[in-house]
């Protein structure tokens, strides 16, 4: 499976793969849903697409592009019903292109389908290469289509026993949302890796990556998706399937990091008190005297403040994010430098200028990206710049639907924290400890997945791939 590795205009961070949306038994279903999608947003940009039902007819639209400029009135019209899913991208497998972009739309033994998926599948390349030696023709490069497949190659008779067949013969992290003519599925896998929610809207039903989605159209949250559990909804209501026994958990202790909005609830537990308390744990395992407390927004604010309440140094918006940056940009054939950092951030030079910054991020993947800022801030006339990171050193890609760089491109893998401090040109850098990460979560159990971190992988297959390279 290819691991896609694309930062644009300087960015330096992971990306989740995507969100889905979906719901059922309610008037104007894709409209809400475009609203939902447009509340996840932030979990994927490169493509999105709405199906959607009237009970008669199942019709779709997806394109490249953001939500907004994607879902106009015209061709929302064409999408009526009173049950829709949606789905917003950003590959980790599968390339950058149209046939990719979700839900995936068939019409097969088992009706007319359309499927969204957020996650990655461990053993696609081994499931895909079975289907197509047995005749599966397929359209995409996506992992998605190869639940698909297995779904309408389900000797099962009934939809229910389809999906639960397909998806006890795939590996890895799967949180799926599935439209028929008249039913809605909300599927996620045993271990729990991506999040999944559902909400009720008046007499309706909504499911969601999370639950900021279910605040904007004013439907409340009723609980998680459990792992190992398929909801089937129709009209008759809500009918909860165990699907498969769970596993032991292994909830993405990045999206409580950086992926998932700070006014979400995740995993049960709200983000932005997981983020403040990982800035004040940071306070506490790495004070240093300075003046200032900066958060690299839009990320690293909520832990700044944690750090700046824990340490009494005051914190400032030092940094001010320009959030209008399209796709594409024209720079002068005079280079400017440092062009891409400069078009996202500039500094308040009267709030750095004299002082002892501590600058606070959410996490370093590279590394380039980190350095520019810290030279930003210096330019901006800050006498020491100290480099404080909320979660500790990523030393290892994922496979379970984060769009990561090689384990050669990840700094944390191959340099001591003293080498990247050096690189990064900063007088101290100081990264969470992975114990205070575990803190900060609550996670007394062990359920959540810190393989970035570790490098050891919960499910088998990669482990075995993950050791048989460092062999090799």
């Amino acid at each position: 499976m290819s691991m896609n590795s694309r930062f644009h205009l300087d960015d330096d961070h992971f990306h989740d793969e995507c969100g889905v949306f979906g719901i059922f038994g309610r008037e104007e279903a894709s409209k809400l849903t475009y609203l939902g999608l447009y509340a996840l947003q932030h979990r994927g940009q490169e493509s999105a697409g709405i199906a959607s039902s009237d009970g008669a007819s199942l019709e779709f639209h997806k394109s490249m592009g953001l939500v907004q400029e994607i879902f106009t009135p015209a061709v929302l019209a064409r999408l009526p019903g009173t049950s829709a899913i949606g789905h917003t991208r950003y590959s980790t497998a599968g390339e950058t292109a149209l046939t990719n972009a979700q839900p995936v739309v068939i019409d097969c033994n088992k009706g007319k389908l359309a499927v969204a998926h957020n996650g990655n599948l461990t053993n696609a390349l081994e499931l895909r290469r079975r289907l197509e030696h047995g005749g599966s023709i397929f359209q995409t490069t996506s992992d998605t289509e190869v639940i698909v497949h297995l779904i309408a190659r389900s000797k099962s008779r009934n939809l229910v026993g389809a999906i639960a067949d397909a998806a006890q013969q795939v590996e890895g992290a799967y949180s799926l949302v599935i439209l028929t003519r008249d039913e809605l599925y909300a599927v996620r896998d045993p271990r729990g890796f991506r999040p999944l929610n559902l909400g009720r809207l008046d007499d309706g039903w909504v499911v969601a990556s999370e639950t900021c989605a279910f605040d904007l159209i004013d439907a409340e949250y009723i609980r998680e998706i459990e792992p190992g559990e398929m909801l089937r909804i129709s009209r008759s209501g809500v009918e909860s399937i165990k699907f498969a026994p769970e596993k032991p958990h292994q909830f993405c202790i990045f999206e409580h990091v950086y992926f998932s909005r700070p006014d979400s609830v995740i995993f049960g537990r709200p983000v932005n008190q997981s983020r403040e308390r990982l800035g004040r744990l940071l306070a506490k395992e790495h004070h240093v005297d300075a003046d200032v407390v900066v958060p690299v927004p839009d990320s690293g604010v909520p832990a700044a403040v944690g750090y700046a309440a824990e340490s009494g140094i005051p914190f400032r918006m030092g940094l001010i994010r320009n959030h209008y940056i399209g796709r594409t940009f024209i720079e002068p054939v005079q280079a400017i430098r440092d062009f891409g950092v400069k078009l996202k951030l500039n500094p308040i030079r009267r709030m750095i200028e004299g002082q002892r910054v501590i600058l606070v991020d959410d996490s370093i993947v590279r590394g380039t990206t980190s350095r520019k800022i810290v030279r930003m801030v210096r330019e901006a006339g800050a006498t020491e710049v100290h480099v404080r990171i909320s979660c500790p050193p990523t030393i290892s890609p994922c496979f379970y639907g984060v769009d990561t760089p090689t384990r050669n491109e990840l700094i944390a893998a191959n340099n001591s924290v003293e080498e990247i401090r050096k690189f990064l040109e900063a007088d101290t850098l100081g990264y969470l400890s992975l114990n205070s990460l575990r803190e900060a979560v609550d996670d007394r159990d062990g359920q959540f997945c810190t393989a970035c971190y570790t490098g050891v992988y919960p499910t088998d297959l990669v482990q075995l791939e993950v050791e048989a390279q460092r062999e090799s």
